[in-house]
């Protein structure tokens, strides 16, 4: 896991050291363990390094006999196989993320087909005078790009192109309102105008500080419903779940596991459990004195059951205040996901004891787990599009148009409505193609980096979404209940589980702790981008009104009036979040 950055210039001259620099120092959180670059005539690339495999000798940039040079950000977890079908050839490292560049070299552009794993690259081709940018089908790593009198630019995180000064610090409108409405952005367009994500899936060749070519590898399999009776899809489910969650463990650095009780992770935990010879080390988070479901003490007896070390971490109004300020700096693009603070806690305390995580996102996905899916299953006209209310539908506080919030769902709603896929399909590929990666997925990317920790997801291998996606809608959705095959499957491997019971939905209490705190709100009102956006009064009677009803759109402002602060005003702060509020 590291972070990658790099340039193409449009004149073919040699990117400046200083900028590279700043490039370098913007990820450097990203990468603890080291960093390297690589310079020629027209092409700069840099990376900060947070080594995982082949500690000593995977130091980037790698660079193959003809001049090719590859700086990686992920893990390629079926490296052992790739080598061995590479017989003759010769490996200046032990590393994982040597394996594309050798790849690239022997089939061109179609070498990601070949990769198992989560992945964002670039690679520098001197004898085609090219760079070749890749990012993984799910977009689980993440990558960023923009374009300029300069060339072409690209990072891990789109902060580090506004320190470089190639990127302005400018809100982009209408990516503003997609963030009020839902939370997260949807297709390429990010919140920083002029900034756009590679879409995953996407290889993007540039030349001259120009992309001539675009490529896409889709995360989810062609066809449709693939039959099966329920004996051989256990056995299969089981088949593939033991290889994913083992090729995820491949490591050099100690591993743990997120443990929240709920089906995914307890899933994670059982196959972990099975296929280690020492006890797992799980961590999981509580909300101590507050309405919200505590889920230590299932979580705690799960790691009993499995013999597993289980550490406790609490989270309470006093992190939630305390920690704001750093998770929205870590969150430069601002997801506004309440669950990225107990996140953040959990991989700063992990810390302490490994480098590597494994969770569970991803599950509810691949296997019909979300409420919305069984919803979106209804026949005309029952059915109902899934996110149909933003969260500012029933509040009037913001001034400014709303429009066009959910035109990027409905593209994608378009898009993946393809011949042969059934209702839950079509729902699952819609919120695979932008819920997952802009919120989800970056919302674990930033909370673990900030704080030198590598995330992995092995519900979200190629392998194991080819086979959960194709299963038949009965296996995903049976008598009300969401992932069947899984609750199967974990009630015969792990009973402690209580899999069919249901489950109470995961929140974090942050319209409590709000509620608390209802003067907050003047400082959020007074804050440069609610004066744009706001109705004059609105936002202090919104906090001043704190409740299960507007607590999301009382967390939303408070978070985006932190993001601002920290990313377009460039205000860096100590303290908590009054603290940081109160900075002018």
């Amino acid at each position: 896991m590291c972070g990658i950055a790099g340039i193409v210039t449009r004149d073919g001259s040699a990117p400046g050291p200083a900028i590279l620099d700043r490039l370098a120092g913007a990820l450097a959180h990203r990468g603890p363990d080291g960093g390297g670059r690589h310079v020629r005539e027209g092409v700069g690339l840099v990376q900060t390094r947070l080594a995982i495999i082949d500690l000593d000798g995977g130091r980037q940039p790698i660079l193959d006999r003809d001049g090719r040079a590859i700086v990686a950000n992920g893990e390629i977890y079926n490296y052992r196989e790739l080598k061995s079908d590479l017989p003759g050839e010769r490996f200046a490292t032990g590393s994982d993320c040597e394996l594309p560049l050798h790849l690239y070299r022997r089939y061109g552009l179609g070498f990601v087909s070949r990769l198992r794993g989560m992945y964002a690259l670039a690679i520098d081709d001197p004898l085609e005078n090219r760079v070749v940018l890749a990012r993984d089908p799910f977009g689980i790593k993440p990558l960023y790009v923009c374009e300029g009198p300069f060339g072409l630019a690209f990072a891990s995180e789109p902060q580090a192109l506004v320190a470089s000064g190639l990127a302005e610090a400018r809100v982009n409108p209408a990516a503003l309102v997609q963030h009020l409405q839902l939370q997260f952005g949807t297709g390429g367009e990010t919140i920083f105008a002029g900034i756009r994500r590679v879409a995953p899936g996407e290889t993007l060749v540039v030349e001259r500080g120009r992309v001539i070519d675009s490529r896409h590898l889709s995360a989810l399999p062609g066809g449709g419903v693939e039959p099966g009776d329920a004996e051989s899809l256990l056995y299969q489910l089981d088949s593939v779940l033991m290889e994913s969650v083992d090729l995820h463990q491949r490591s050099d650095v100690p591993y743990g596991m997120f443990l929240s009780g709920g089906i995914d992770s307890s899933v994670v935990l059982a196959m972990m459990a099975r296929l280690n010879p020492r006890p797992v080390l799980a961590f999981t988070a509580g909300f101590p004195g507050t309405g919200v479901h505590d889920e230590r003490g299932h979580a705690r007896a799960l790691a009993q059951a499995v013999g597993a070390r289980h550490v406790e971490v609490e989270f309470g109004e006093r992190d939630f205040w305390e920690l704001l300020p750093a998770v929205a700096a870590a969150m430069d693009d601002p997801a506004a996901d309440y669950a990225c603070l107990p996140t953040f806690k959990l991989a700063r305390m992990a810390r302490r004891e490994v480098k590597v995580i494994l969770s569970g996102e991803g599950g509810d996905e691949v296997f019909g787990g979300y409420g919305r899916y069984r919803t979106a299953m209804r026949p005309w006209p029952l059915g109902k599009p899934m996110r149909r209310h933003g969260t500012f539908h029933d509040h009037d506080i913001v001034r400014i148009p709303l429009d066009g919030w959910r035109d990027g769902l409905a593209a994608a709603e378009r898009a993946e409505d393809v011949a042969g896929r059934s209702r839950l399909q079509v729902a699952q590929a819609v919120d695979c193609a932008d819920w997952l990666p802009n919120d989800l997925l970056v919302k674990a990317d930033r909370c673990l980096m900030a704080n030198g920790v590598e995330g992995r997801v092995p519900f979200l291998d190629p392998l194991v979404a080819a086979f959960a996606f194709r299963l038949p809608d009965s296996a995903k959705v049976h008598k009300g209940l969401g992932k069947w095959l899984l609750r199967r499957w974990l009630e015969r491997t792990l009973p402690a589980a209580r899999p069919f019971e249901r489950k109470r939905g995961f929140t974090v209490p942050v319209a409590e702790w709000i509620a608390a705190r209802p003067e907050i709100g003047e400082l959020v009102a007074r804050q440069t981008l609610m004066a744009e956006i706001g109705k004059p009064g609105a936002v202090e009677h919104l906090f001043r009104h704190c409740d299960k009803r507007t607590g999301f759109a009382c967390w939303t402002l408070l978070f985006l009036a932190l993001w601002h602060q920290r990313h377009i005003l460039g205000h860096k702060t100590e303290g908590d979040a009054f603290d940081a509020l109160a900075t002018r």
